[in-house]
């Protein structure tokens, strides 16, 4: 088996997940690529991949071969003692256009649109000059390029990241706007250099200073680091009416900071009421209705504390 060759007999696994197991390997030509093995041949034909080298099918056996990414995934770096120090402001913005426009080829550039659903750091790699690629489309989801809006049944993605409206169809239908909730929560924590879940919050205390400074930010990085956080304000707006496309994103990044407008307050009160009564009526209906409010809540609980650290960002 060819496979068996490139992977040196599958002796350096370096991840798995709930699809599959991925090993080092390396073609004849020298190129280092990662190897792919679905487990129990469940592989759904929907795996997209950047620079795919080729695949397997033999008996039970599914694997893609791709692109080895040498610097890993993008939380290994945002998630570390010093994250600024290893990566440096100016290539952690690169890097946020660079996932932005990953996304636009998804959404408006592909000829099938894909909502991804699992936008997060850990899904995002990089090569060895630090482009991005997104990766890890299992939670994916096809749609014609003319449709706006996916029906969908129950929630997929990654607390701390899954949009509103992916929990609950009650505050607007699931499209590509989902995506872009998910990418403004990790533009939070590229900024803050932590993770946006409130139990990690409270382990970081020590890193809970005031304003910037809570963020590594130094006066000649400060603008950098304002663009990422108004622009990922509006990228997570609850409502996904209020957020702008992916395409949007990719102009703000373009404009200067004093051309960006702040984006509107949200009342999540008034909106939780108008919620509220509705699950009162669903409530004799369905307990399983009842049991999705309470995912909602707990996930904007998660986004209402992460914004204390950004209400500490010096007035724009």
């Amino acid at each position: 088996m060819e496979v068996t060759k490139i992977t040196s007999s599958f002796d350096n696994k370096f991840g798995e997940g709930g699809y599959g197991v991925v090993f080092n390997g390396r073609l004849d030509d020298g190129h280092l690529v990662a190897v792919k093995f679905f487990h129990n041949s469940k592989g759904e034909g929907e795996e997209f991949v950047n620079d795919l080298f080729g695949f397997c099918l033999e008996g039970s056996k599914r694997a893609l071969i791709y692109e080895y990414m040498p610097n890993g995934s993008l939380d290994k770096f945002i998630y570390s003692e010093s994250p600024k120090a290893v990566l440096g402001w100016d290539k952690l913005y690169t890097i946020a256009i660079g996932i932005a426009r990953g996304l636009e080829y998804l959404h408006h550039s592909s000829n099938t649109r894909i909502v991804h659903f699992d936008i997060k750091p850990q899904n995002i790699l990089l090569d060895e000059n630090f482009h991005p690629k997104v990766a890890d489309f299992g939670l994916a989801k096809l749609c014609h390029t003319k449709e706006s809006k996916l029906s969908m049944t129950g929630a997929r993605g990654t607390v701390g990241f899954i949009a509103p409206e992916v929990h609950s169809r009650t505050f607007g239908v699931v499209s590509t706007k989902s995506d872009v909730y998910s990418y403004g929560m990790m533009l939070l924590e590229m900024v803050g250099g932590r993770k946006n879940v409130k139990s990690v919050a409270q382990k970081s205390s020590e890193k809970q200073g005031d304003g910037l400074q809570a963020c590594e930010v130094s006066s000649e990085n400060e603008g950098i680091a304002k663009k990422m956080s108004v622009i990922s304000l509006w990228c997570i707006q609850i409502l996904p009416m209020h957020r702008p496309t992916i395409a949007k994103v990719l102009e703000m990044f373009e404009r200067g900071l004093d051309d960006l407008d702040m984006p509107p307050r949200q009342n999540f009160s008034q909106i939780l009421a108008a919620y509220s009564l509705n699950v009162e009526i669903t409530r004799t209906v369905s307990g399983t209705e009842t049991r999705v409010l309470s995912q909602v809540l707990k996930m904007k609980e998660i986004s209402i504390v992460n914004s204390k650290t950004l209400q500490r960002l010096p007035t724009l």
